[in-house]
């Protein structure tokens, strides 16, 4: 496994909402989007630095799915999600973001849509909910999104369900690269399943907060699983 250092301080509670024109969808960002608030930035260096070695190790070989898995909660993998998600938008990379933390959703407070809608939750818990619909569609050019429309009761059922399956084998027909975020791997066996269907992972971990032994059960369990892990990547916060 290779490993990527982006050295930006991960800071609890809602991330700020940078002042920054909405789309025509009424989307606003938050500053901690770097390669788009603040491309100068040695973070967003580190930044394109993951997404080069994505590229090159992962998406060069077809259309890919890849879930953002971390040993534990704080390590930043909704950061890096989005932050990823961005940069290879940038670089014309056709991207999907899902938003599969289905227990406690934070996607919003890095990019906010101005009106709910249905997300996952309700496309893998009803048929009468279609794919298309809860893809909210150029948020950025080259990049969609599909939020978790809220916190489930049931995330393990409804990812573990056949539609989950279908829904991603959806979505790498209609898009180059699709990341989906997971919640904390020590909490739940949610990015251990979503890393099955996936097929690869990318472990995030921070510094201060994350246990070597934790990271090397995480790779363990995920390899046990099948699903290949491509890299690590260190939050220096």
């Amino acid at each position: 496994m290779s490993r990527a250092a982006i050295n930006r301080r991960l800071e609890g509670g809602p991330l700020p909402i940078s002042v920054v024109p909405m789309t025509a969808e009424g989307h606003e960002f938050s500053s901690s989007l770097l390669t788009l608030n603040a491309p100068n930035d040695a973070a967003a260096e580190a930044i394109r630095a993951l997404r080069t070695h994505i590229m090159a190790q992962h998406i060069h070989e077809g259309r890919r799915a890849l879930a953002i898995c971390g040993p534990s909660a704080g390590v930043g993998c909704t950061f890096v999600a989005a932050n990823l998600a961005v940069s290879l938008s940038q670089i014309g990379v056709k991207t999907l973001l899902i938003e599969g933390d289905l227990r406690r959703p934070n996607l919003q407070q890095y990019i906010r849509a101005a009106k709910p809608g249905p997300g996952l939750a309700q496309c893998l818990g009803s048929d009468d909910v279609g794919f298309g619909e809860v893809i909210d569609a150029d948020v950025l050019p080259n990049l969609s999104l599909i939020y978790s429309g809220g916190p489930s009761p049931a995330p393990q059922e409804l990812l573990g369900g056949e539609r989950f399956r279908s829904l991603m084998e959806f979505c790498l027909r209609e898009f180059d690269v699709t990341l989906v975020d997971t919640p904390p791997a020590n909490t739940c066996a949610d990015a251990r399943r979503v890393s099955t269907v996936v097929g690869y992972s990318l472990i995030v971990t921070r510094r201060n907060k994350s246990f070597v032994e934790d990271l090397k059960t995480l790779a363990s369990q995920l390899e046990a699983d099948r699903a290949k892990v491509v890299g690590t990547v260190l939050n220096e916060g």
